[in-house]
């Protein structure tokens, strides 16, 4: 079956870095899009980054643009997102996502997604 699991969430100083890890099995892993999201306490889930199967192509929300970046390694399985010059404002969970169409473009729409890892907790102290 089709799994995705997160790693490396913690607590970091502002200014500090993290890198989330997603490890995916069940599917070939270079036929899909994948996007990671946030959510942090009593707000909606939001778009954080996501990337093209082939690699090529990566897009990022305004207010992680220039901090964060967003890589996978097909030999691997494994979808990274690299994060930077981290802000308060960045605490909140991080998911990995599963693109729903097969060899399909990466969205930043949570409902194209069909795969969802459990998050991890990002808190970034002041």
């Amino acid at each position: 079956q089709v799994q995705l699991v997160e790693s490396g969430g913690g607590l970091v100083q502002a200014g500090g870095s993290l890198r989330l890890s997603c490890v995916v099995s069940g599917y070939t892993f270079n036929r899909r899009a994948m996007g990671w999201f946030r959510q942090a306490p009593g707000k909606e889930r939001e778009f954080v980054a996501d990337i093209t199967w082939s690699a090529d192509v990566t897009d990022y929300a305004d207010s992680v643009k220039g901090r964060f970046t967003i890589s996978k390694d097909n030999a691997k399985n494994t979808l990274y997102l690299q994060m930077n010059s981290l802000k308060p404002e960045d605490t909140a969970v991080y998911y990995c996502a599963r693109i729903g169409r097969l060899y399909g473009d990466p969205s930043r729409r949570d409902w194209e997604y069909d795969y969802w890892g459990q998050g991890t907790q990002v808190t970034v102290s002041s």
